[in-house]
């Protein structure tokens, strides 16, 4: 991270706790009903698939894109976007290692996570060869799975 010199050290604790107090506040509940389906749910959802979930009458499809949209933002959840033009929503896991690959149907859309993932050395080869700092990175694959061949 890149930190300006007109900051000294004396912003950094405040207002740390000023982001994090406000992250709790803009975590109300559609957003935490939100966070609990995902909590449960392995695969990425669908904002359908999450307002079908949701308690009847809690909040309108509107409210669920709004409130993903801010998640994401707030980089609690993570959008996947599988080529079929529909988002589909993740909650974040705490340690960014914890994240996985997914091998999804171009037939059914079923979503198969995949535990393999790039070494950090490669990772961190590309970075190097372009320069760049703190590289992270989604890998999609897209198939048909054996329900559909």
């Amino acid at each position: 991270m890149k930190h300006s010199h007109h900051h000294d050290k004396q912003v950094a604790l405040p207002e740390l706790t000023r982001q994090l107090r406000q992250k709790a506040r803009k975590v109300t509940g559609p957003r935490q009903a939100i966070l609990n389906i995902l909590r449960q749910h392995p695969h990425p959802l669908t904002n359908k698939e999450i307002f079908s979930r949701l308690p009847k009458g809690e909040c309108d499809l509107a409210t669920i894109y709004r409130s993903l949209h801010l998640l994401e933002n707030m980089a609690m959840v993570q959008r996947y976007d599988f080529g079929d033009g529909v988002a589909r929503y993740e909650l974040v896991a705490a340690g960014a290692a914890g994240h996985h690959h997914h091998l999804i149907c171009t037939g059914c859309a079923e979503v198969v996570e995949i535990e393999d993932c790039f070494p950090h050395k490669l990772e961190k080869q590309i970075a190097d060869r372009n320069g760049f700092k703190a590289v992270t990175h989604k890998l999609e694959f897209f198939g048909l799975c054996p329900e559909c061949q």
